[in-house]
């Protein structure tokens, strides 16, 4: 089975922060096949650009990769667009379209520490 890493998950798990991951989420890490929406790679990236974060997004999936073995997801960007249509309970891009990734991958989990989605996305996992 295969879940979704959300942007605030990946960062925790490349600074090897895993205190900051619950539980629940570090079992579904351990249990699932991991995926990332491309709009996580962005955001990523973007919160290099703002400097948040010390080192780029490239750098930062080639390391989880590595390490746990992430993937991105193979859907259609048109088609996860589409869907995030739908996603109106928020306004921000970033997470409109992470959830959508995970809901057209036959709603599977999401791990994330976000409130609004955790509110909003009945299969985030934390």
């Amino acid at each position: 089975m295969q879940a979704y890493l959300d942007t605030n998950v990946v960062v925790r798990l490349a600074l090897g922060d895993v205190r900051k991951i619950s539980k629940t989420a570090q079992r579904a890490i351990e249990r699932y096949d991991l995926f990332l929406s491309p709009m996580v790679y962005l955001e990523l990236q973007y919160l290099f650009e703002i400097h948040r974060i010390t080192a780029p997004a490239s750098k930062i999936v080639a390391h989880l990769d590595s390490t746990i073995g992430v993937s991105h997801c193979p859907i259609p960007f048109a088609e996860i667009a589409r869907a995030a249509c739908n996603e109106t309970w928020t306004r921000d891009a970033f997470d409109r379209i992470i959830v959508a990734h995970a809901r057209h991958s036959a709603n599977a989990p999401l791990i994330t520490a976000d409130e609004d989605i955790k509110e909003h996305y009945k299969n985030a996992v934390w």
